[in-house]
């Protein structure tokens, strides 16, 4: 039995917080690129090495927090867009709050301090994991209305 979905007007700032954080991507892969010719890091180097390099610290905690912002970006997709399906209003500002604490995780690293990126970056977990509830519970629906 199939079910029909229909995407309220709500549904709209679900989509406007994805597009906030594929700016921030872009922002974050700009940095990245200045950090390069600012620590002589060059293509196809994904990390600088300590021996080789005396900044390799510093380039490392700025690449690390943009790379890690891209391995979580999948999930963080996948749960805002279907979340967001039953719960647009909670899932938008979920999906906010992961993106703000996303910049502040990505500034925190980027100090070459690694501890940094959890003082306010740190919310960006609490946020994915609402994401994930709300995600879980758009299934349970499905499963339900369907059972039904």
């Amino acid at each position: 039995m199939a079910v029909s979905i229909e995407l309220t007007k709500e549904y709209g700032y679900v989509v406007l917080v994805l597009v906030a954080y594929a700016f921030l991507n872009f922002w974050m892969s700009f940095q990245v690129g200045k950090a390069r010719r600012k620590y002589k890091v060059f293509y196809p180097t994904m990390y600088a090495v300590e021996s080789e390099n005396k900044d390799a610290k510093l380039f490392n905690c700025v690449q690390r927090g943009h790379q890690n912002s891209l391995e979580m970006m999948p999930v963080f997709f996948v749960m805002l867009l279907l979340g967001g399906l039953q719960h647009p209003t909670i899932a938008a500002g979920l999906g906010a709050l992961y993106t703000v604490a996303r910049f502040f995780y990505f500034k925190g690293y980027a100090t070459g301090v690694p501890d940094n990126r959890l003082k306010i970056g740190g919310l960006n977990f609490l946020a994915v994991f609402g994401l994930i509830i709300c995600t879980a519970s758009f299934g349970i629906s499905l499963v339900i209305r369907e059972t039904l």
